[in-house]
């Protein structure tokens, strides 16, 4: 009898097969679910979807706005430039792919074949540069200098060049006006990454990073990108599986960006670059009697301010170079050129950027910390020739004596010893090498109200701190540098710096007596910037408000309508009573009268009667290195803040240019005789310009102009501009007069023999183009000088 039951299946098949429907049944079912997620729960979602898979966008840029001066003339505008683009999507439709247009064009450019196929190309991961990495629906610019004939053979035959089209389209151009520079201060463009497009690529508007876009990388075309930039335009295509297009699916025309009005004035900066670069150029012409060789003036800034609202007249760093290298992009050499160490790094603007002890600037805070400390203001102090502190003697300059003097002698003198003492009585009041509890900390607690050791808050990016070396500082610093100190100590060297690892290995952490006496008169650790002090210096001239120091004035529409007005800020107060800055206020008249800055001033000529003066000199030294040079300066009208390193004293190496600088102001002659008629400006001027109908601004006609008076600021001393670099053009959307256009070379750019590090920073970064370094590596490892042996001179 058979054991076969009559289906012929066995239980194990029969449990099998049940698996298999239920499993079948589930695919069944979750097939089915999702498609009814996918075509009736979500359908218009993607629906959408869809169709935007058949769209492609063809971006048209937008026109960026101009920078203006305080007058409209155009600091950085546009020219029209003849570009011959060239489109993929036409050459692809063409049976050799576009060889053959390709190749007539480039006989028509003068080009080389390979260079036009290359320039269109698209870029991925194996296709070196040059290519094209924005859409491949949008036009591929091939060149963007093509002369007028250029472009009448391509438009003329263009049965010869389809998918080819030459046409007018504006360009970034730097102008010169009146022949000022401005490369750090105004900045420059680069086109965006592919990173920085596809982090935006959800969102709308200006927030949305285009791959035709350019946008700014530093100076105010960084800081005010987003009103300068204006709206690209953005046509919609339609394409078919094979990316051919078939239609329009709607576009939105480009918006021009606003403009930008700047308090600079464009004659005031012609005047201050020419005289920092004179000063620099005197310097190299000095012997230094310490170091037995001529000042090497390796770098240098100027600040002219507003003493009013804290808005910059003028701004020179130098060395500098020509912002038009940037347009178009710049050349791998070009940019390496800029970077290197060599170059002394002209993209830093010292202005905000170099930062170096004051030297006996440095003594009005000085003077306020002492009289806040409870020291009389009508007291007397000694000024001996030299003080031994600490076990280390603190000399005076050149060892002078003044026997006993007033606190107002001591800062038209620049008598260190005054504030030697001063400072070390307050350091042992404060428990001297066994501190207080809270200590009282006059010196670094005034210096901070004073607002160093913080950015000032000005509108352009990169701003550094400087240093207070407070107890603060003094501890965070020992821990990081505490191992580096003992290996160096353990070498056994007998050099400064060795000294002072040994001394810094065991309690570098300590606040001594030496620290505060150096820091009184602006020495040792202490660092600033000329922007930190043209503010505090406006401080004193304007009955003692900080304002925050500002560039932009107003944003302008194209049209020449108001869009918004930056209106300063005040931001802090003068730590002491009016009675304190009167007695600085005279004070520091003293010095051009009969102190340390009188021989450039008041001995040449100089009208105080007229129009009074203010200043304080400084000389800073730095070891390893010759003395900085610092002039620190005011009138009722403006701040001026000159300062040169390696270039010798303050008022010898400084005192020239900044008198110059005031002569053109308010149109100084040489005898002392004012002319208003030959001044540049007797007050900063405070209204916005007019505007035309079609927004070019109305320029008043100038009654003087930086080459009319060579003895009140004219061009001083030949220049030289490297091969390669040109001499910017006005510009062609928005002319100015004669008058305003570049008049002038510009000043000496990238002098190797200026070859020594400078610092780098950060504040309103921008990134980088992905194919630059991150930073400058070279200028970072100089952000440190070297430290003063503790002794500053006037």
């Amino acid at each position: 009898m058979s054991n076969i039951p009559e289906t012929g299946r066995t239980r194990r098949v029969t449990i099998r097969l049940v698996v298999l429907q239920i499993l079948v049944l589930s695919l069944l079912a979750t097939l089915g679910g999702r498609l009814w997620y996918l075509q009736i729960r979500n359908a218009k979602e993607y629906t959408a979807k869809a169709t935007g898979n058949h769209i492609r966008e063809v971006v048209e840029p937008a026109v960026r706005g101009e920078i203006l001066d305080a007058s409209g003339r155009v600091l950085a505008g546009n020219e029209t430039r003849l570009v011959v683009s060239v489109s993929r999507t036409s050459l692809l439709q063409q049976k050799d792919g576009g060889k053959g247009v390709l190749s007539r064009l480039a006989e028509v450019l003068g080009m080389p074949a390979k260079d036009v196929q290359e320039k269109v190309r698209l870029c991925d991961a194996k296709t070196p540069q040059p290519c094209w990495n924005g859409s491949p629906y949008q036009p591929i610019p091939v060149t963007k200098e093509a002369t007028t004939q250029q472009a009448m053979q391509i438009m003329e035959r263009r049965e010869d060049f389809p998918g080819i089209t030459a046409q007018p389209t504006a360009v970034r151009r730097y102008t010169g006006a009146e022949g000022a520079n401005m490369a750090q201060v105004l900045g420059y463009l680069s086109p965006v990454t592919d990173e920085e497009v596809s982090k935006t690529a959800d969102k709308s508007g200006l927030d949305r990073y285009l791959p035709a876009d350019q946008i700014g990388r530093a100076g105010l075309e960084s800081v005010y990108d987003r009103d300068l930039r204006g709206t690209a335009g953005i046509t919609k295509l339609e394409v078919d599986n094979l990316g051919r297009v078939i239609g329009t699916a709607g576009a939105v025309a480009p918006k021009t960006g606003d403009n930008l009005v700047t308090s600079i004035d464009a004659r005031v900066q012609k005047v201050v670059e020419d005289n920092l670069a004179q000063a620099m150029s005197d310097a190299r012409n000095t012997f230094d009697k310490v170091t037995n060789r001529n000042y090497e003036a390796d770098s240098g800034a100027a600040v002219v301010m507003d003493v009013h609202t804290g808005r910059i007249i003028a701004m020179a760093s130098a060395p500098t170079y020509d912002p038009n290298l940037w347009v178009g992009g710049i050349t791998g050499k070009d940019y390496q050129s800029l970077t290197s160490k060599d170059s002394n790094f002209p993209l830093l603007n010292r202005a905000i950027q170099g930062q170096s002890a004051p030297g006996s600037t440095f003594k009005v805070i000085s003077t306020t910390a002492a009289v806040q400390a409870g020291y009389p203001l009508d007291g007397t102090y000694p000024c001996p020739k030299s003080m031994t502190i600490g076990g280390r003697e603190f000399k005076n300059f050149e060892s002078e004596s003044f026997g006993s003097i007033t606190l107002e002698k001591a800062l038209e003198v620049s008598c260190d010893t005054v504030f030697y003492g001063l400072a070390n009585d307050q350091w042992l009041k404060d428990g001297g090498i066994k501190p207080k509890k809270d200590p009282a900390d006059w010196f670094f607690k005034t210096a901070h109200e004073f607002g160093l050791g913080a950015k000032t808050g000005i509108d352009l990016p990169a701003e550094v701190t400087g240093r207070v070396p407070d107890r603060q500082w003094k501890q965070s610093f020992f821990d990081n540098n505490k191992d580096a100190w003992c290996a160096q100590a353990k070498k056994g060297g007998n050099s400064f710096s060795d000294q002072i690892a040994k001394e810094n290995c065991v309690d570098g952490y300590q606040m001594r007596a030496g620290d505060a006496v150096n820091f009184a008169i602006g020495q040792g650790d202490t660092l600033v910037t000329p922007v930190q002090m043209a503010r505090i210096y406006s401080a004193l001239a304007n009955g003692g408000t900080f304002y925050r120091p500002t560039i932009a004035k107003a944003v302008i529409s194209p049209g020449g309508e108001l869009v918004r007005e930056i209106a300063p800020q005040a931001d802090a107060k003068f730590p002491g009573d009016q009675k304190l800055l009167s007695y600085i206020d005279q004070a520091t008249a003293g010095v051009i009268t009969s102190g340390t800055a009188a021989w450039k001033f008041a001995g040449a000529g100089w009208p105080q009667d007229k129009i009074a003066l203010h200043a304080k000199t400084g000389t800073a030294e730095v070891e390893g290195k010759q003395t900085t040079s610092w002039l620190t300066t005011y009138s009722k009208d403006y701040a001026i803040v000159m300062t040169i390193s390696q270039g010798g004293t303050g008022s010898g190496g400084s005192g020239d240019a900044v008198r110059r600088i005031y002569q053109a102001l308010y149109g100084v002659d040489d005898k002392g005789n004012v002319d208003n008629g030959k001044a540049l400006l007797t007050a900063p001027q405070a209204e916005l310009p007019k505007f035309n109908p079609d927004g070019t601004a109305i320029i008043k006609p100038a009654a003087f102009t930086a080459g009319t008076t060579p003895a009140v600021g004219a061009p001083v001393g030949p220049v030289t501009v490297p091969a390669g670099a040109t001499v910017p053009a006005a510009s062609a959307s928005a002319p100015v007069p004669a008058s305003a256009t570049a008049s002038a070379p510009l000043p000496t750019l990238l002098d190797p023999a200026q070859a020594a590090p400078a610092p780098a920073a950060a504040y309103l970064d921008q990134a980088p183009p992905t194919d630059r370094p991150a930073s400058y590596t070279a200028a970072d490892a100089a952000l440190e000088p070297g430290r003063g042996p503790g002794r500053g001179r006037a």
